[in-house]
């Protein structure tokens, strides 16, 4: 592996089935590694780090479903905008309990999902297809996140499968670029 990677965020773009809603570009077609963000000041805050080795839109697919299934956590955007983790619905595991409540609230939930939705700014990165690149760099960027002052380490869902640099593996340096201001995140890391 290498020593050194230079990556571009490009974005924001529209989270898919979004694009004319919020008068932003579709995601491209390659895979990569994303940033789900939301506007904040002058920049963007950051929500989640994720990785595909297939084109952005089928993984998007993916969490969309998840999403609208009350699969994932449902935050209220405009208190993300404000530096808030305030959450509508906390994802991740059911309980018989949890699921009638779903059930109960799904109409709201789903009105709440898609607003999330709508809501994200994505940002891409093209680093290839190495799962192990994508996979340190995908933890990196969350517990750089996790270690931050807040608001930057209370945005992000917690309990993600992460794949840190194993103590064999040489150090990679990060140099991330973009035309835009992320909070939480430098300029440069090491994966």
């Amino acid at each position: 592996m290498v020593d050194f990677i230079e990556a571009y965020w490009a974005g924001p773009y529209a989270w898919p089935g979004f694009e004319t809603d919020v008068g932003l570009s579709a995601i491209p077609k390659h895979p990569g590694i994303y940033l789900l963000t939301a506007e904040y000041r002058d920049g963007y805050i950051i929500y989640a780090a994720g990785i595909t080795r297939r084109p952005f839109p089928t993984r998007f697919r993916e969490h969309t479903r998840k999403y609208l299934a009350g699969d994932y956590t449902i935050l209220e955007m405009s208190a993300m905008s404000s530096g808030i983790r305030k959450e509508i619905w906390h994802g991740w595991g059911w309980t018989p309990e949890k699921r009638r409540d779903y059930e109960e609230r799904r109409s709201d939930l789903v009105v709440s999902a898609r607003r999330q939705l709508a809501a994200f700014r994505v940002f891409v990165a093209d680093v290839g297809t190495v799962p192990r690149l994508l996979e340190r760099l995908e933890a990196a960027i969350m517990n750089t996140l996790y270690k931050e002052m807040p608001p930057y380490c209370e945005i992000p869902d917690r309990g993600m499968m992460l794949a840190p640099r194993w103590e064999t593996e040489k150090v990679i340096t990060v140099r991330f670029q973009s035309h835009v201001k992320f909070f939480g995140l430098p300029v440069e890391i090491e994966i």
